[in-house]
């Protein structure tokens, strides 16, 4: 009886220990015991060569005229969560609104489009698949969508074999953040004895047996138009121009904190802690950079200008 009891306590203690240790994880997938508020994440600095993850801080600039005029710390290893809790909180502290929010392929979603746009922004978002659309594979793939003509009034889709993919569903899925999206399945009438089966369908997932299975295209509406309209803005002469600049003056003040200061570790634990040290060097930043537009006599150039043809 007492060695049932002292059991009993020992799972008691474990059960105490492990619903704490998932308290401090939270919503994300591990945590440090040194630094309970950092999160393993891969890092570009990879000496071993082997991914090996390292307890870190998502850190984010916003960058205005080579200066960061704000910055965040969090703890999502992707920088798509991390859009519109940035934003929200530069504009808690600061008394005006950007109207152009520059970011690169790694912040788009459905999800932020739409809050860029309700939040009366203008959103200059490389797409993600911005670089490999422009490839020769990708053109040539007719297993994607966008090598698919597309009938406005019909709503389908018609594959190279000529056969259409007609709406037969929608599906509704939640983000890790609790958004919604909304996607319409398209399935084509038939592909029996299709030659360009093998090309179009790709993938060995499925239980259904390969001479069994059927295109199937999951496309959400909203963010496919999102996508093209931010597509046609970053096209323009004043997308390319701010996109320029974002290179140049966001991971510039990256280069310049790791390159010319030669930071690469926090030297303190703790967010608060690890804050108030970017905050810091954030400030050391802006001085040095100040510095040298006084030196070059362009303390009133806030943009880089696009090399012109000849």
């Amino acid at each position: 009886m007492q060695r049932s009891i002292e059991r009993l306590e020992e799972y008691l203690d474990k059960l105490k220990e492990y619903t704490k240790k998932i308290y401090q994880c939270g919503s994300r997938n591990s945590y440090s015991k040194t630094d309970p508020d950092a999160t393993f994440m891969r890092m570009k600095e990879d000496a071993m060569l082997n991914g090996q993850l390292k307890p870190g801080y998502n850190l984010q600039h916003g960058v205005d005229s080579e200066y960061i005029t704000w910055l965040t710390i969090g703890p999502q290893p992707t920088d798509t969560t991390t859009l519109i809790p940035f934003l929200k909180d530069m504009e808690e502290h600061l008394n005006f609104k950007y109207k152009n929010i520059v970011a690169d392929s790694g912040y788009e979603s459905e999800e932020n489009y739409l809050y860029i746009e309700e939040n009366e922004q203008v959103s200059f978002i490389k797409p993600a698949n911005y670089e490999i659309s422009k490839t020769r594979k990708y053109k040539t793939d007719i297993s994607r969508r966008e090598n698919m003509e597309y009938n406005t009034e019909n709503d389908c889709y018609t594959c190279k074999a000529g056969k259409k993919l007609v709406l037969t569903g929608t599906k509704q899925g939640k983000s890790k953040t609790g958004y919604v999206i909304r996607k319409n399945i398209y399935t084509c009438e038939d592909c029996y004895d299709c030659p360009y089966k093998r090309e179009c369908i790709k993938g060995n997932n499925s239980k259904i047996p390969f001479e069994e299975r059927v295109k199937r295209l999951e496309v959400s509406k909203v963010f496919q138009q999102k996508r093209a309209e931010d597509l046609e803005r970053i096209l323009s002469d004043e997308g390319c121009q701010l996109r320029m600049n974002r290179s140049i003056q966001a991971e510039g003040s990256f280069a310049d904190v790791k390159t010319d200061m030669n930071f690469h570790r926090y030297l303190c634990r703790g967010k608060n802690n690890v804050l108030a040290e970017s905050v810091l060097l954030a400030m050391a930043h802006n001085v040095n950079k100040l510095h040298h537009k006084i030196q070059r006599e362009c303390t009133g150039t806030h943009l880089f200008n696009l090399k012109e043809s000849a």
